[in-house]
């Protein structure tokens, strides 16, 4: 017989709850919903296995298992264990378990079904589940409820994810008089144990719909969230559910193995797609890629000189960032044509574009305010005032002025959209530096899009990132294989200063990341 397992020994588990926006998860000992495609959803999860020769284990309480139809249970597929302190569950023809194999009508103990196993707390479950004839034929350990075991499970350190469907009552109804829960988890998860890895798209199920969203536990040093994806995550979250930065890093695979050798601009050579599209959910994190570091203080403060509608490099510089140094120097301007210009002096590039588009250009130094169409102004009154309009539309492409840019615009077009109290942004980039440029590009129109949206009221929805030219420089290739090696960490939470209503009232300070833990910074030369 093996001795009881050491706290190391012991598997882990996994959670996997339904519930509404407000953590209620029951009514009457019942489900508050029926949503056939979340059933199949919740078998495939807990079913599915990634070994021949295993299965996976359900464990729940007592409670639960008896809320499940007599038809449907044991529920198929899977060891099933039900939890009880109180013996009032008991295995059948177990005599360690006093069961003589039927029920005990006088002290009201029920017997299991064969092969479905009795114990008393989720630990003692998982000393069995890690011992004896069930420790390698067990691949992965689910716990599906109720509530008390739940508040117990999300506690415990063997918990490695949580698996959440965040159930939507119809249009216009309140979660808390439609589904009238009395069983509830604690919601939000505590952040500091648990961080969001993946999410679905939205999922319409009969009246009802539906988000999964898959968290994982704390498993690093000092507090980190260092995932194995492969090593932890169930088949069906690894296939249908995968992290949002992995678009990013499947798309350079594919432009590096199947993409098209062609010269460029800078002499460099590239290896290039064209026509590809990326989709991040800005509703719980913020897409700063994790796969390498990316500057986040040059992400914001940029953004912040284009909301300007400045053109000088030198304020950048001042704060330490140097992004545009190479396109602002004396060299390269000289080499288009623009020998008149002053170091550092872009010309009417993106901010320009956005708050005076095509008003007459001098130089850095002037004062353009009243001049051109104030494109960002425009943006936001459309939203406050008419959210529906379908030309909500900010462009930096100005065909009359680009001979006077020091660089025309790469990322050059995007379109603002409002449902459901939500402001969403779709952006067009002609040309996509998938190693420098794009993780840039992908946290600075997301960053846009929460400013705007809290500026009009809203709440942040998607960013849609749609790839014109997408290519990979030949100096990018080495590094970025080293890239393609890292694992994707969970996204951080961006959280903004709530007394900023006017969009030329944010500065830097105004941002705060949260939980940003990414692989170190990888080296790339930029291409001028």
């Amino acid at each position: 017989m093996d001795a009881t397992p050491t706290k190391d020994d012991l598997k882990k588990f996994q959670v996997v709850v339904a519930s509404d926006e407000l953590g209620g998860i029951g009514k009457n000992q019942t489900l508050p919903w029926k949503l056939s495609k979340e059933m199949k959803h919740f078998k495939s999860l807990t079913a599915d296995v990634s070994k021949p020769m295993t299965q996976n284990a359900v464990i729940m309480g007592r409670k639960t298992w008896e809320s499940i139809p007599e038809k449907f249970r044991p529920l198929p597929g899977r060891l099933n264990v039900v939890l009880s302190a109180s013996g009032r569950v008991y295995e059948k023809s177990n005599k360690e378990n006093g069961g003589p194999g039927e029920d005990d009508a006088e002290g009201g103990a029920k017997c299991l079904p064969e092969g479905v196993l009795a114990r008393a707390s989720i630990e003692e479950a998982l000393e069995t589940l890690s011992t004896g004839e069930y420790k390698d034929i067990i691949e992965k350990v689910f716990v599906i409820g109720g509530a008390k075991v739940y508040e117990e499970a999300l506690k415990s350190e063997q918990c490695e994810a949580v698996h959440l469907t965040e159930v939507k009552p119809p249009a216009g109804k309140d979660p808390k008089e439609h589904f009238a829960c009395d069983a509830f988890i604690p919601l939000p998860l505590d952040s500091e144990k648990f961080r969001l890895y993946s999410s679905s798209k939205l999922v319409k199920d009969g009246e009802c719909s539906y988000t999964t969203l898959t968290y994982v536990a704390q498993n690093g040093p000092a507090g980190k969230f260092r995932v194995e994806a492969e090593k932890i995550l169930p088949p069906k979250i690894l296939k249908e559910q995968k992290h949002e930065e992995m678009q990013y890093l499947e798309l350079i695979r594919e432009i590096i193995d199947e993409g098209n050798v062609k010269g460029d601009r800078t002499g460099t050579g590239t290896i290039s797609k064209f026509g590809c599209s990326m989709r991040y959910d800005l509703r719980r994190s913020f897409p700063l890629l994790t796969s390498k570091r990316v500057f986040w203080r040059g992400v914001a403060e940029e953004l912040l000189w284009f909301v300007k509608g400045s053109t000088n490099a030198n304020e950048l510089k001042e704060k330490g960032v140097g992004i545009w140094d190479g396109n602002g120097s004396r060299e390269y301007l000289d080499s288009i044509g623009l020998n008149h210009r002053e170091v550092n002096d872009l010309g009417p590039v993106y901010g320009f574009q956005w708050r005076h588009f095509n008003a007459e250009y001098t130089d850095m130094h002037a004062d353009y305010a009243g001049k051109g169409v104030d494109q960002l102004a425009e943006v936001i009154h459309k939203i406050k005032n008419n959210p529906n309009d379908r030309r909500i539309l900010l462009t930096a492409w100005n065909p009359a002025a680009l001979k006077e840019m020091a660089l025309p615009p790469c990322h050059m077009f995007c379109q603002f959209y409002v449902a459901n109290g939500e402001l969403s942004c779709q952006m067009y980039q002609r040309s996509c530096d998938m190693g420098l440029g794009v993780p840039f590009n992908i946290a600075s129109y997301s960053l846009l899009t929460c400013m705007i949206a809290q500026v009009c009221d809203l709440k942040p929805g998607d960013f849609v990132h749609v790839l014109g030219d997408a290519h990979v420089y030949a100096n990018h290739v080495e590094p970025l294989e080293t890239q393609l090696k890292n694992e994707p960490r969970p996204f951080p939470q961006l959280k903004i200063n709530p007394d900023v209503k006017d969009i030329d009232g944010f500065k830097f300070e105004d941002f705060e990341i949260i939980g940003y833990d990414p692989c170190p910074k990888i080296e790339m030369k930029m291409a001028v």
